[in-house]
Formats: structure tokens, C-alpha cells, sequence
């Protein structure tokens, strides 16, 4: 970390740890968009952001944009102490692909595992990016938390990143010493990575839950919420254009399955995991979020819906700031333990009455 990384560290964790009063002063006037008031940390983060010496990820080199989003991960992040923390390669149709497992407390009996997506539209992020969120999950959660570092666009582009995450997601199916029990989970487009891979995978082995924080699930069409978070929110309307093209510049691909979840034909919902999506209410990629857990509840798939009012993209980032992002990543993982039992009590009903 350089002196300046460590000096935008201290003063977000300075920033963070203000009194509410305080807090709600360097926020400045309330900002109050479809009856929802953004956090007045996440405000003041904003404006910090908004002075840090930094351009957007679209208008520079590919090299500079990913240096970036893990320098800002490591700024906002917190990194929770985890007994094991171990990188590996798992061989995949195309070759390999790197991972990193998490797992606290390796003695305690496992609900099972999570393989997780990190975000960053299909071109940016890294293990490094998802590094705090893999930990969080892990440490609280009796879960082995397998990273993914899925091939990125543009040098590879759909359906690359679903090769390698499904093949991932197998391997970590097949590791039986961490039960039989397994989730998938992403942020942004590594919810639309793990939501492609629930999808895909509904007739062979599919995973037993899904966690999507603020998935993109729609890249035909720019839902509502484009227009009104298009600027200032972190996430910008530019952004996801440019991950777009990068990802999926074949636009007869854009419909698949595999990329626009939403649209995919969800029959009656059978095979498809229960799902817990979280999403911010300042956020391009609300409505489609909200929209796409609307259409798994219709098509029968057990889903809960959390709807973070007043924060922005990304939240699950800036875990080391503030209250309100933790409470929320709090909040989604507990929903992804309770989805985790319910499958082990489930299998082991089934391994019951076969065995009877």
C-alpha cells in the first residue's frame, strides 16, 4: 500500500468513524430521490470520492482502470482476520482458472461452501477487489468461501466468464470434504456471473442458493433507474455501457440467458436455487435487480428481496467505513445462512428416507 493509499484509508476510516451529527454536516443538504434520503455517510463518502485524485474506470487503460477498483477496495474494504486463506488452481474446459478459498475456524462443522463471483462489469475486479466481502462471508458463516478470478473483457468475452464460473462452481461441488451443500453469490456483474450460473446449471447439479448483490440482469434494455442514477452515484449509465460492449459486443448475444437473466424462459421455477438479492436504492442497476427477484418469485423460486434505501453501488466494498454498508452485508448474509440450512436439512431428509 503507498503513502497515499494509506493516507485515503486513514481519512475514510476517520470519515467513517464521526459522530451522526458531525456526519450529517460534511454530508451537506439531504439528497432525497423516489422518496428514498441516501445515508448521509455515504453522502460524505461520495464527496470524499469526488476529491480523490482519480478518473473514470472507462477513460483509462485497461492496466490503470484494474489497479484502480483494487486500490479503492483496499481503501474501503476492511480486512477481517481468517484462519486460511489459500490460492489454488482448478481446471476448467479452457484450461484453469485461479481461486482463492477462505474458510475461519476449519474445525467447526461447515454448512457448506460459497463460490463466489467478483464484480467489476465483466472488465475490471479481481480476488483482490472481492477480498473483504469473501472475508466477511466467511468469518460469519460456517462456510468455505471460494473466490473466482474468471477471465475478464475484453480479451475474453461472453461466454468466457460463464465457462470458467460454471466449471469453478463444479469443482467446488465436487470438493466433498466441504459438504454437499453450495451457493453461488456475486456483486454486480459477478451476480449476473452467479445468476447465469443458477440458471445454466438448473438440470445438472445446480447450486442450493443463490446471494446477488445488485446484479445485472438486463443488458438489452436500460431500466428506469438508468435515467435517474445516471451520474454521482459511484456506478454511472457511461460505466455500464462500456462494460457492455467490452462483455457482450456481439449484440445478438445480449438476449442469452447467460447474460440477461431476466429474460430467460424460468419455466416453473424448478431446479433454479432460492435467492436472496440485495440491492441500493441509489443505483442504475436497481430496477432491474428488483425485477429480476419479482420474476423468480412468479416463477415459484423461494426469493427475498432487500432493498438498501439509502445506499449506493458497491456497498459490499466499503465494509471497513461507517455502519450502514456492514449492517447491510450483515443483514444478506444471514438471509444466505438461513437458504444454506434449509438445504442441509433438506438433503439430509432426503439421505433419510433413501436410506430407510
Amino acid at each position: 500500500m503507498t503513502l497515499s493509499e494509506s493516507v485515503m484509508r486513514g481519512a475514510a476510516r476517520a470519515l467513517g468513524a464521526l459522530p451522526v451529527p458531525v456526519m450529517r454536516l460534511l454530508a451537506g443538504r439531504p439528497r432525497v430521490v423516489d422518496g428514498n434520503q441516501l445515508f448521509p455517510e455515504v453522502q460524505a463518502a461520495l464527496r470524499m470520492i469526488d476529491a480523490m485524485p482519480s478518473s473514470a474506470f472507462e477513460d483509462l487503460a485497461l492496466p490503470q482502470a484494474r489497479a484502480q477498483i483494487d486500490m479503492q477496495a483496499r481503501i474501503f474494504g476492511r480486512k477481517i482476520d481468517i484462519d486460511v486463506v489459500r490460492d489454488l488452481v482448478v481446471p476448467t474446459r479452457d484450461g484453469s482458472v485461479a481461486v482463492r478459498v477462505y474458510q475461519h475456524r476449519p474445525t467447526d462443522r461447515l454448512l457448506g461452501a460459497v463460490t463466489y463471483f467478483h464484480g467489476g462489469g465483466w472488465v475490471v475486479g479481481s480476488l483482490e477487489s472481492a477480498d473483504a466481502v469473501c472475508r466477511f462471508i466467511a468469518r460469519y458463516l460456517r462456510v468455505v468461501v471460494v473466490s473466482v478470478d474468471y477471465r475478464r473483457a475484453p480479451e475474453h468475452p461472453y461466454p468466457a466468464a460463464v465457462h470458467d464460473a460454471i466449471d469453478a462452481y463444479r469443482w467446488v461441488r465436487g470438493q466433498s470434504d466441504w459438504g454437499e451443500v453450495v451457493a453461488v453469490a456475486g456483486d454486480s456483474a459477478g451476480g449476473n456471473i452467479a445468476a447465469a450460473v443458477a440458471l445454466l446449471t438448473r438440470d445438472d447439479n445446480p447450486p442450493d442458493a443463490q446471494l446477488l448483490f445488485y446484479p445485472i440482469t438486463d443488458v438489452t434494455t436500460e431500466h428506469p433507474s438508468y435515467a435517474t442514477f445516471a451520474e454521482g452515484y459511484i456506478l454511472t449509465r457511461r460505466q455500464m455501457r462500456w462494460y457492455r460492449d467490452h462483455y457482450v459486443p456481439n449484440p445478438a448475444q445480449r438476449a442469452d440467458p447467460g447474460v440477461s437473466p431476466l429474460l430467460a424462459d424460468l419455466r416453473d421455477g424448478s431446479g433454479i436455487a432460492p435467492a436472496h438479492i440485495a440491492v441500493a436504492g441509489f443505483d442504475v442497476l436497481r430496477d432491474e435487480g428488483i425485477a429480476y427477484a419479482e420474476a423468480l418469485q412468479a416463477a415459484g423460486v423461494p426469493t427475498t428481496l432487500q432493498v438498501v434505501t439509502g445506499n449506493i453501488h458497491a456497498f459490499t466494498n466499503v465494509t471497513g467505513v461507517g455502519q450502514t454498508s456492514k449492517a447491510a452485508l450483515a443483514e444478506a448474509v444471514k438471509h444466505l445462512g438461513h437458504l444454506l440450512q434449509q438445504a442441509r436439512r433438506q438433503r439430509e431428509r432426503a439421505e433419510t428416507t433413501r436410506t430407510r
